[in-house]
């Protein structure tokens, strides 16, 4: 309204300075700080630093160990049902199945090392008469009883299978034709001091001990192996018979 009244051009004035001099932008969390980071030619040049959050360290930890956690169940898992896959429920001994991988892993030592290898069929005594006698339980116990005395007298690389019924088969890396046959006359003593738990009854065995010939297969020399079992059967029983 009034010529010379100056409200107007300061008014104007102020917001030209807020253009011509802006203020700085708020820092935010997004936002990315700017490092000077020198150059060759003495100049400096901008680059902007990346911020990475770091996770909590206590939850990664947490979630390390729930993890080697569950892979050790995982594990543990896996090895039983690989042991019951090659074990006899009953006994505890080898199955076949279980047998054929051992009978593996011994054979390629033996013919890597140059040493012998000794097998022994074992076929325990009267087994139908201790069933009709005391029953089929004992008759169960009875076959545990034997895997216990001879688990118990073998060495940790003999190898003990349940073969079938009432035969087992033995497997004695390193050993020679007559150490082998003294070591399961051995057993059949040990055998013959201990009664089947909850009775009076004795177990006995007639056994077959054999080599197996280099490149031989595992068949042929179990054959060769019942056939003296065989033979000690019919030479009374309860002794050892080689082949």
């Amino acid at each position: 309204m009034f010529k010379h009244d100056h409200s107007a051009p300061v008014h104007s004035s102020r917001c030209a300075s807020r253009h011509l001099h802006p203020r700085p932008p708020a820092m935010t969390l997004s936002a990315q700080p700017q490092m000077l980071l020198p150059i060759a030619n003495g100049r400096t040049q901008h680059t902007h630093v990346r911020r990475i959050d770091s996770p909590r360290p206590q939850a990664t930890v947490l979630a390390l160990m729930a993890a080697e956690l569950r892979i050790g169940e995982l594990e543990t898992a896996l090895c039983e049902a690989r042991a019951a896959a090659f074990t006899d429920t009953l006994t505890g001994a080898l199955n076949r199945r279980g047998f054929d991988d051992a009978h593996r892993r011994e054979l390629a030592r033996a013919r890597r090392s140059g040493s012998s290898m000794a097998l022994a069929l074992i076929d325990i005594d009267d087994f139908k008469r201790l069933n009709d006698t005391f029953g089929h339980q004992v008759g169960d116990q009875a076959l545990v009883h034997l895997v216990k005395v001879l688990c118990a007298a073998l060495r940790p690389s003999d190898i003990l299978c349940r073969f079938g019924g009432e035969e087992f088969v033995l497997l004695l890396p390193e050993t020679e034709l007559n150490a082998a046959a003294a070591a399961i006359s051995r057993f059949q003593r040990q055998l013959a001091a201990h009664a089947i738990p909850g009775t009076d009854a004795v177990l006995t065995f007639s056994a077959g001990v054999v080599m197996q010939e280099v490149g031989e297969a595992l068949d042929h020399t179990i054959l060769r192996a019942d056939a003296a079992t065989y033979a000690a059967k019919r030479a009374g029983k309860n002794c050892v018979i080689t082949g």
